[in-house]
């Protein structure tokens, strides 16, 4: 099968390959990919940032998001069966979404929400359900909250924006002066424009600020948070806590330690909680969030499809930061005649 992996960690080393089938064991689904999309995640991945906490094997493939349909299953399977259409982030010990076959596990996959292309189902998994564990899990976000959330235009922060409005939460973001318009129109109540103001000088007393930026915006944020309040980041650093959660070693909990040390603290003496969240897969939160997508509640936010042969294009494009929503891969001819990509 084809597939698109890296041999070694480095920037733009990725590309298209012949692979082996994936093996299916009794609790997997065999998954013909007709659409994956690309995440940070992936660009970080491939340049090795993760290799402490994520040891994989190489070569590799990448990706983290996927829409296709059943082939074959386990014999363990009972939810599926081959032909339905379904979509899944995998568990981060077998990524590899970008490829025309993968294997994944039955409790990682959800039926595709019936009222989407496999496009647009696959620009989902991994943000919805960042959204989903953040907002619902982590935050336990209540109506009538104030939720601050950097980088609506993004990938997350497109469907973060339209979880938190759903949940009854007041929800403020920022983005640049093109786009502030748009991100109004996905639910934000207020929509602060980077390049002209900093959030920090405007917003006062939320209870919760979701971050995906790095150390500055991080510190910044504590300052717009009300006492009892909860800061989380999705790019971390990672805490003593995470390392616990993933079983890593003492060791690695120690340095996880140290980086988040400082933040922390910082935190604390303003009585506020911080917390890193690693998103996982998870079928049955998946189909939560089906019902939210079927019913008109969330709507996926794709900014360019390419072709599987551009994925190292792809990945370019995703990592100059300037897309609204989901950069898309099309493994499997599934784009209408009629339509074309954004861009």
């Amino acid at each position: 099968m084809k597939a698109f992996s890296i041999e070694r960690y480095g920037k733009h080393t990725g590309r298209l390959t012949e692979a082996p089938a994936p093996a299916v064991g009794e609790h997997d689904v065999l998954v013909q990919v007709h659409a994956s999309s690309v995440n940070m995640l992936d660009a970080k991945i491939a340049k090795g940032e993760f290799k402490l906490i994520l040891p994989y094997a190489l070569p590799l493939t990448l990706g983290n998001d996927l829409a296709g349909v059943v082939l074959s299953v386990g014999s363990a399977v009972r939810r599926f069966k081959p032909g339905d259409e379904v979509y899944a982030r995998p568990p981060q010990q077998r990524i590899g979404t970008f490829a025309e076959l993968i294997a994944v596990r039955e409790d990682a996959v959800a039926r595709k929400p019936a009222n989407l292309t496999m496009e647009q189902a696959a620009s989902l998994p991994l943000v919805a359900l960042t959204a989903w564990q953040v907002l619902v899990e982590t935050a336990r976000l209540k109506k009538g909250q104030k939720v601050f959330i950097h980088a609506g235009s993004g990938g997350v922060g497109s469907i973060v924006i339209q979880l938190a409005r759903h949940l009854g939460a007041f929800v403020a973001t920022t983005t640049s002066t093109a786009n502030v318009e748009w991100v109004k129109a996905l639910g934000a109540d207020v929509v602060i424009d980077y390049k002209q103001q900093d959030f920090e000088t405007v917003l006062r007393d939320y209870d919760v600020v979701l971050s995906s930026l790095g150390p500055d915006a991080l510190a910044k944020s504590l300052d717009i948070l009300k006492p009892g309040g909860q800061l989380i980041s999705i790019s971390g650093p990672p805490t003593p806590a995470f390392a616990r959660e993933q079983n890593l070693s003492w060791g690695l909990g120690l340095v996880m330690g140290v980086l988040s040390s400082g933040i922390r603290r910082k935190a604390r003496r303003k009585n506020v909680r911080y917390d890193f969240v690693f998103m996982r897969d998870s079928g049955a939160q998946l189909d939560e969030l089906t019902a939210l997508v079927e019913s008109g509640i969330i709507k996926p936010v794709i900014d360019r499809i390419f072709p599987f042969e551009s994925t190292a294009e792809a990945l370019s494009y995703l990592e100059q930061g300037r897309a609204k929503g989901k950069v898309v891969i099309t493994i499997e001819e599934t784009i209408p005649p009629d339509a074309h990509p954004a861009g």
